[in-house]
């Protein structure tokens, strides 16, 4: 092959290939778990342990362990797995039980959702689980109350998933910032859910009776019950593409639009820098590295959990305001300390491991 053969060939290989993030889905490889890796006893709503990656349970008897754990197929360090530890065999009508991404209308704008040039989607994952099984994955329109569902086969090896959604002409997504869309996998549901008709891979307006009516198996059913899901992707277009691995720097950034812890972990991590402004009180502030989706709500431990230090010497806190006045970008704390001086300039940290201060601005 000539030289300007070969520079052709690879010129349109490079056409060929997708341009910029194809996938939609942010902590697809289960890299950043800033709340913990692992939590037991699971029986509510909540996000627990991978980031962004949220659980929907109403499940009245059935409890399980979230892990991010080392056990994903080659290419992949780590996994979401679930771990049925209480068993629900006497299943209500109203329970469910899904594992679900959820995304803001202005990030989805290129489905061109509600028009005649609507775009397929394709979704594809790794799996596993304890047994064969069947399960749905949903692709929920929240803005206009329209679902499309799938159902998949799971087995006891790591098998990649390929499901391809066509296009919904119906109902254009909101460009904003509020909750639009999700990327749902149904693990359990009660007659409410499964009791009517399994469309399978039709877009539709909700009728909750069908959402889950294509599942065979219920996560609930023993305690022996195990899932697996790794390599979560969505992208635009009829085809599954290789899955795209973003750096953990990069994945952490866009997991801290939404949560960021600021310091949990160690002893001695410092906060913020801050400044007396009469014997015993402090003010300083924090500005977020990446601003988040909306003014987060703050959970801070207890207050004797930092320190601030002035002139050399370390005082512990009395009191802890964080958020007096705050915004997406930046937070404000207030303390109370032992006696000091009107003016000092300090620095504070935290005083042991069980130190938190976390912003939450989910979806």
């Amino acid at each position: 092959m000539s030289k300007a053969a070969e520079l052709a060939k690879a010129g349109e290989t490079l056409t060929n290939q997708p341009s910029g993030r194809k996938n939609i889905v942010t902590n697809g490889a289960m890299q950043v778990a800033q709340r913990a890796t692992s939590v037991t006893g699971i029986s509510a709503n909540g996000y627990y342990t991978l980031d962004r990656f949220k659980i929907d349970n109403d499940a009245s008897a059935g409890r399980f362990t979230m892990t991010q754990t080392a056990d994903g197929p080659s290419g992949f360090a780590n996994c979401l797995k679930l771990d049925c530890t209480t068993a629900d065999t006497s299943i209500a009508a109203g329970e469910y039980l899904l594992i679900r991404q959820i995304f803001e209308g202005q990030d989805l704008q290129q489905l061109k959702k509600g028009t005649s040039d609507a775009e397929s989607i394709t979704v594809s994952f790794y799996v596993k689980g304890d047994q064969a099984a069947t399960y749905v994955c949903e692709l929920f329109d929240t803005d206009n109350s329209r679902t499309i569902t799938q159902a998949f086969a799971v087995t006891t090896s790591w098998n990649r998933i390929i499901l391809t959604f066509p296009g919904d002409t119906t109902g254009a997504l909101a460009d904003d910032n509020a909750s639009s869309f999700s990327f749902n996998i149904w693990l359990h549901g009660g007659a409410t859910f499964t009791g009517g008709t399994f469309a399978n891979n039709t877009h539709a307006s909700v009728t909750q009776a069908n959402r889950n009516a294509g599942s065979r198996t219920s996560f609930f059913d023993s305690t022996d019950r195990e899932f697996f899901i790794t390599g979560v992707q969505m992208e635009i277009g009829s085809q599954a593409t290789n899955f795209e691995h973003r750096s953990y720097g990069e994945e952490l950034a866009l997991c801290q639009r939404y949560f960021q812890d600021l310091c949990s972990g160690a002893s001695g991590n410092p906060i913020a820098n801050i400044s007396y402004y009469s014997a015993t009180s402090s003010h300083g502030h924090i500005k977020l590295g990446t601003e988040m989706n909306s003014i987060p709500t703050i959970s801070v431990a207890d207050v004797t959990h930092f320190i601030i230090y002035s002139a050399g010497a370390g005082n512990a806190t009395s009191a802890l305001i964080v958020g007096g006045t705050w915004s997406r970008k930046a937070i404000e704390l207030n303390a109370t300390t032992a006696a000091s001086t009107a003016g000092h300039s300090a620095f504070m940290r935290t005083n042991n491991t069980a130190a938190s201060i976390q912003l939450d601005a989910e979806l």
